[in-house]
C-alpha cells in the first residue's frame, strides 16, 4: 500500500524531531552535566601529582613533603619541625584539593578583596606538583550564614582586571586551622610493658 505524501512528510518530521530531542535532550543534556561538573571542580591534578604542601594560617606556616622512603608515614613535616606527619590529617587536606567544588564563582574587583577576607586571609595553601607546576589556594572568611567560605584559586587578573571568587566547603577551614600538634604523627603505644617499681632493698644490719 503506498502511503499519502502528507503521511510520509509527518513521518519525516516525527523522526527527525525524534532525532533531535535524542541528541539535544537526552545526549546533550549528558554533556553540559560533565562541562558544568569540569568547571566547578577547583582544580583538576591528583593526590599522587603532589610533591609538597605549605599551608599558611595566621597561627603558623608549615611545609609537608611526601616521604620518598617509604608510604608509612606517606608525608613528612618539613617546617616549623622536622618530623613525621599525621597522614589521616593530612590525607584529609589532600581530598579537599583533589575533589573540592565550587558551589559558584563570581567576579569582583581588586578594591572587593577585603569584603571576602581575600586581602588578610585566614589561610593560604601552596601546592607543589611532581612536574613542577604550582597552584594555590587563598581562603577568605566564611559567607553570612557560615555555609560557604570565599575563596581564590590560582589568583591572577582577568583582562578586565577583574578576580574570580569561589565559594567552597568549611571542610577547608576544619583541614587547615589546626595546632603543630595535630599534624604530626601521634605517638603510639608500642605495647612495652611500664616499669614497675622495684622493691627497696632491706638494710642489712652489721654486727
Amino acid at each position: 500500500m503506498k502511503l499519502p505524501r502528507t503521511t510520509l512528510i509527518l513521518i519525516f518530521l516525527a523522526l527527525g524531531l525524534g532525532g533531535f530531542v535524542y541528541f539535544y535532550e537526552i545526549k546533550g543534556a549528558t554533556q553540559r552535566e560533565e562541562i558544568k561538573e569540569k568547571q566547578q571542580q577547583i582544580f583538576s591534578f591528583t593526590a599522587d601529582d603532589v610533591q609538597s604542601l605549605t599551608v599558611k594560617t595566621k597561627k603558623l606556616t608549615l611545609t609537608l613533603e611526601r616521604n620518598a622512603q617509604s608510604d608509612r608515614p606517606k608525608w613528612l613535616l618539613k617546617s616549623p619541625v622536622s618530623e613525621p606527619a599525621n597522614d589521616a590529617i593530612v590525607s584529609y587536606l589532600m581530598d579537599l584539593l583533589v575533589g573540592g567544588k565550587s558551589d559558584r564563582t563570581f567576579p569582583i574587583s581588586a578594591n572587593q578583596l577585603g569584603e571576602y577576607g581575600l586581602d588578610q586571609p585566614q589561610a593560604t595553601i601552596n601546592i607543589n606538583l611532581k612536574n613542577q607546576k604550582t597552584h594555590q589556594l587563598i581562603l577568605g572568611k566564611p559567607n553570612f550564614n557560615r555555609s560557604f567560605v570565599y575563596a581564590q584559586a590560582d589568583s591572577s587578573a582577568q583582562p578586565n582586571g577583574n578576580i574570580n571568587v569561589l565559594l567552597v566547603s568549611t571542610d577547608f577551614e576544619n583541614a587547615v586551622n589546626r595546632d603543630l600538634s595535630e599534624w604530626k604523627q601521634p605517638v603510639e603505644n608500642q605495647g612495652i610493658p611500664l616499669p614497675t617499681t622495684l622493691p627497696v632493698p632491706t638494710p642489712t644490719i652489721s654486727k
